[in-house]
This record gives C-alpha cells, sequence and structure tokens, in this order.
C-alpha cells in the first residue's frame, strides 16, 4: 500500500520545523537551490583565516600559549585577543607583561589580527551616567596602547549604544545624544590611535539602535577624515534584519578587519547564544568573500564565537579551520 502524501498545510509545518532541504531528503518535496547546496568553491580568495580567543576555554582549561599553539596547529594564520578588565591582558597589564603576549605568539609563529573587548558595554562611552562614560574613554586608550605594544594595527571599537538589551536595566539613550556622544570620545582616542598606528575599527553591533545600515557606518566613519578610523564588519551582528553580501560594496576600502559568525535566518531568537558554528546557518558564504574580494579585502576573516565546547574543545577550532579553508577555497 503507497503511503498518503502530506498536505500542503502539513508539508509546510514540517518544513519550518524540520527545514525544506531535510523534508525533500525524505521524499516529500523537492530541495529548494541554496548557497549551502551548491558545489564547493572554485576560487581560491586571498583572505588570511584568524579566530577569538572566546572560542577557547581560557583562563579556565587552556593558558595562553596552548591556545596559540593549537591555533597554530589548526592552520590558523592570526588569533584576535581580547582585552579585560583583569588578567593576564588587560587594563591592569604592565608594559612589560603586554610585550609578554606579543612575545608568546612569536615564538608560537602566528599573528595578533587585532584587539576585541567586551568592556565597550559595561563602560559604554555613550551611556549616561558620565563617569561610567569617562571610564570607558579611559579603557579605550588603554586598548590602543596595547595594540601598539602588540604591534598590531587593529583595534575594534563600539563607539556606542542606544540599547544593549541583554544588559539588565540598561537605560536606554536617545539616538541623536548616542551618535554625539559616540562622536566625542572617538575623537577623544582618535589623536593617540594616530600616533601609536592603530586603526580604530568601528564595529556594526546587532541590536543596539546604532549604525544599523551601511550608509548610517560611512557618514559615521568619514565624518573624522582620518586614516585611523575603519570599519570592523561583522557578518552575523547583521543576519536578523540584513544581508552581510549587502555590506562589502557599500563600505568598500573602508572595512579593516572582519568577523565571521554563523546565524540561521529560521531561528526568532537573536542573542549571544544563537550564533553557530560556522557553516550551521544560512550565511551565505560564497556571496559574503565575493563581496569582500570584489572590494579588495585581503586582510583577516577571524571566526567570534562565545561558548567553547564543554567537552573536546579543540574541535570547535578544528572543524572551524576546516570550515574557513572551504569557504575561501583552500579546500573542495
Amino acid at each position: 500500500m503507497k503511503p498518503i502524501g502530506l498536505d500542503r498545510r502539513e508539508l509546510m509545518a514540517y518544513s519550518a520545523a524540520f527545514g525544506s532541504a531535510f523534508m525533500a531528503r525524505q521524499g516529500f518535496a523537492a530541495a529548494q537551490q541554496s548557497a549551502a547546496g551548491s558545489p564547493g568553491a572554485t576560487k581560491r580568495y586571498d583572505m588570511k583565516k584568524s579566530i577569538n580567543l572566546w572560542a577557547f576555554p581560557y583562563p579556565d582549561k587552556w593558558s595562553l600559549r596552548q591556545c596559540f599553539e593549537i591555533a597554530k596547529d589548526a592552520g590558523f594564520e592570526g588569533v584576535e585577543v581580547n582585552f579585560d578588565i583583569t588578567g593576564e591582558f588587560s587594563a591592569e597589564s604592565g608594559r612589560d607583561e603586554i610585550i609578554g603576549v606579543r612575545r608568546l605568539a612569536d615564538e608560537v609563529g602566528i599573528d595578533i589580527s587585532g584587539v576585541c573587548s567586551f568592556l565597550f558595554w559595561p563602560y559604554s562611552m555613550t551611556q549616561n551616567d558620565p563617569e561610567r562614560r569617562a571610564q570607558g574613554i579611559e579603557l579605550a586608550l588603554k586598548m590602543v596602547e596595547a595594540a601598539r605594544l602588540l604591534e598590531t594595527p587593529n583595534l575594534l571599537v563600539v563607539p556606542g549604544a542606544v540599547y544593549a538589551p541583554w544588559i539588565e536595566n540598561f537605560e536606554p539613550v536617545p539616538n541623536d545624544v548616542c551618535d554625539q556622544r559616540a562622536r566625542e570620545a572617538v575623537r577623544r582616542i582618535l589623536p593617540a590611535a594616530e600616533q601609536a598606528g592603530v586603526s580604530i575599527n568601528i564595529e556594526n553591533i546587532f541590536a543596539n539602535g546604532f549604525l544599523f545600515s551601511p550608509q548610517e557606518m560611512v557618514e559615521f566613519v568619514d565624518s573624522f577624515d582620518s586614516d585611523s578610523v575603519a570599519v570592523h564588519f561583522d557578518t552575523g551582528n547583521i543576519m536578523q534584519y540584513q544581508f552581510p553580501e549587502h555590506w562589502p560594496p557599500i563600505l568598500g576600502k573602508r572595512i579593516r578587519n572582519v568577523h565571521f559568525k554563523e546565524w540561521d535566518k529560521r531561528t526568532q531568537e537573536f542573542n549571544l547564544h544563537t550564533f553557530r558554528t560556522l557553516l550551521d546557518g544560512t550565511t551565505n558564504w560564497p556571496a559574503v568573500v565575493e563581496a569582500l574580494d570584489a572590494v579588495g579585502y585581503r586582510g583577516y576573516l577571524t571566526f567570534e564565537y562565545f561558548h567553547p565546547f564543554e567537552h573536546y574543545p579543540e574541535a570547535l577550532i578544528y572543524q572551524t579551520s576546516d570550515a574557513l579553508d572551504r569557504i575561501l577555497g583552500r579546500k573542495t
């Protein structure tokens, strides 16, 4: 007896839960054409692989040396380090300690692709508390000096936020006030960055209500008329409502550094817990790297992920390196 087929409503419900491609493999529908189903990349892209330290169980389980060595062994050319409030690389670190991080990377044979920091949230340079704003600017200046000592030209900067929904009791900042304060903050940091040879790379952030389009980002960056203010482009931070392949043609040469984050448009929630491992989402990676290549980007592609694997954490590092090899056409 031939099984009864699913009606349209049933098929739509199952497809919403499992995905149309999965249902097609069960024989219920024709597979939709998508980037995920396309053959492997046939073009090799001249960009470099990097990974942020948040993907490692550092400092709980692994030392900084272990992180660098495993990243190197996995095939990464760079590591992005995170500037903390305390610890090995932090606001309390002295000059020699920071230089020691640089020397460790040199010993291992891996580059420092840039400096990143969570501190732009609790010490936002646009929040309503003037003392916190001042502390944020002070910390940003410390980051500039730290980047100089690490001999990396890239400092990721979050200039401000209208709102941060993941922070409890965050007091919203009016849009025009946020914009004014953000510009003032960058102007305070800029002379030190120019002198240090460090680029202030403004990152596009999700759900913060500020610089939410590439056109806004271009106007903001260009307003400083300085080669030391550029863009740190994050693919995942715009995935809820936009498409990352649409930004590089507008941002152009302003892109100085890049975060690769994966997200799935079939999900309804958008927070730090919903980002996924590379290729396990709906990002059109062939279109993204082609858009970056078209504007002449040849820098680092840094995988950013906030949840190291609880078991076998090295697996995430090697899986990510393999995914980047395929995205860049190094493997087919």
